[in-house]
């Protein structure tokens, strides 16, 4: 049979197993300068009685011992002959010649998403948007857009970016980009129309209520910053501290610092009457944000700790005094979560709760309890991994279970959203990591989260808890 280029591969990767993984089985030589020559006999020590079946050979090994014993190289490189084989048969036989390359990148894919959940192999453009998502900085105009009626509708320019300078206002239209009308493009399409290389120009067409006749801008793109953190002074005296927090990008702590030195400047200096941290449906992000933005509240302690199958997977990370969470030591705490808070934004949750630094309100929390390494793969993208679990300082896990939070407040849930508003989270993902008594979640927690501030029911109830308007022994927490 002739070999093609794929099986002779992976022939010579079986037949060049290395020595050292065959002499690396052999017991080895006993201790001392001359093992051969100066060590005395010992008598050998007797064996233990081996329970054998009634055939008399040695019982079959369970599937537990099968798959904790190590395998044969050869019966690994072995299976790699099969995916040439397959490959091969593919390639010749398909109803139409496959893309080579894709058919590669979805074996890998398949390899990897088999894993967890959350493993998963990112082609080069799937990883570009990954970075740029983490980093919180993309190459655009600066203008933050919803879509309305099939135009790109503004919401706000971003402060200090091309669109605030050029004087786009909230409530414009865009209507035309570089000559394509919008109408009939995803909001995704006509975003990614605005977006590009830093440095080269776009124009655009405005449509401004009250003016009948249309604007042109020629911007020059830029890089903007992601805004991560929303921040606003609610309550009846206009002192409760809200801090939004969307995402665990790598803005995310510049902006709880930014947003808490101009809540001082609003208050005049004034220390906030309460902070309310809102969590619900941040899904995560980067770790080490996550560590700093919970160290910005806490003084010292873990924050968070890792643990994988070695020591390089396996961390702890700790708070540090610093000025910020000196300057806001005695200001009480409240952070909101619900079904849609995930990894990261369980690390902060489940830090400052068990350091009793702050009262979780809310429902309960995703339940993401891994870590994901991302391994560069140059120019093929990137590979997305599994590698630990973490848990929270009291050494709690929260994998497919969530953090629960100290007072469970409900959304008044609009009939057309409910039975739709629930997920039960990490513990409904097929596939997803367990481990061996663990508790799992089995119910669903709402992700709902009214438009209107007014009508939402768990940021009132908080505002009110700061002021006093309503009492709860939760709030603040006791240290113990």
């Amino acid at each position: 049979m002739r070999l093609t280029p794929l099986r002779a591969l992976a022939l010579a990767l079986a037949l060049s197993v290395p020595a050292g993984l065959l002499i690396a089985q052999e017991p080895p030589a006993p201790a001392g300068d001359d093992p051969a020559v100066e060590a005395p006999a010992e008598e050998a020590p007797a064996e233990e009685p081996v329970d054998l079946a009634p055939s008399g050979e040695e019982p079959e090994p369970t599937a537990e011992e099968k798959a904790a014993a190590p395998r044969d190289p050869l019966e690994i490189y072995s299976d790699l002959a099969l995916f040439g084989q397959i490959f091969d048969r593919i390639r010749a036989e398909y109803v139409d010649p496959p893309d080579e390359k894709e058919l590669i990148r979805a074996a890998i894919q398949g390899m990897l998403t088999s894993l967890d959940p959350h493993s998963g192999y990112l082609p080069p453009t799937d990883y570009s948007d990954m970075r740029e998502s983490t980093s919180g900085e993309f190459s655009g105009l600066g203008i933050e857009v919803t879509m309305e009626e099939g135009v790109v509708k503004v919401v706000s320019p971003i402060d200090d970016t091309p669109a605030f300078r050029a004087g786009i206002l909230p409530n414009d239209f865009i209507v035309e980009i570089d000559g394509t009308p919008v109408q009939g493009l995803t909001l995704d399409e006509a975003v990614s129309k605005m977006r590009g290389p830093t440095g080269t120009s776009v124009k655009i067409t405005v449509l401004r209520e009250g003016v009948s006749e249309p604007f042109e801008f020629e911007l020059t793109r830029e890089t903007v910053p992601l805004r991560a953190v929303r921040w606003s002074l609610e309550g009846e005296d206009g002192k409760v501290a809200l801090l939004r927090l969307s995402s665990f990008s790598e803005q995310a702590f510049v902006g709880i610092q930014n947003a808490i030195e101009k809540i001082y400047e609003e208050l005049d200096g004034e220390a906030p009457a309460g902070i309310i941290l809102d969590l619900r449906n941040n899904g995560g992000g980067l770790v080490d944000q996550s560590v700093f933005v919970a160290d910005a509240f806490l003084k010292q302690g873990a924050v968070v700790l890792t643990r994988g199958r070695g020591p390089q997977e396996s961390e702890r990370y700790d708070a540090q005094p610093d000025s910020l969470d000196s300057k806001l030591a005695d200001v009480p705490m409240v952070v909101l979560i619900n079904g849609g808070s995930a990894s990261a934004s369980e690390i902060v949750a489940g830090a400052l709760q068990d350091h009793k630094r702050a009262t979780l309100v809310g429902t309960r929390s995703f339940g993401k309890g891994s870590v994901q390494a991302i391994i560069p793969l140059g120019p093929d993208g990137a590979m997305r991994l599994t590698t630990s679990r973490y848990y929270t300082p009291a050494n709690r896990s929260i994998q497919a279970l969530g953090i629960t939070p100290d007072i469970e407040v409900r959304q008044v849930v609009p009939e057309e959203f409910q039975g739709r508003d629930e997920i039960i989270g990490e513990a409904g993902l097929s596939g997803h990591i367990t481990a061996e008594g663990q508790e799992e979640a089995t119910v669903g927690s709402s992700v709902y989260v009214p438009v209107d501030k007014a009508e939402d029911t768990q940021l009132q109830y908080a505002i009110a808890l700061v002021e006093g308007r309503e009492t709860d022994p939760a709030y603040p927490p006791k240290a113990e």
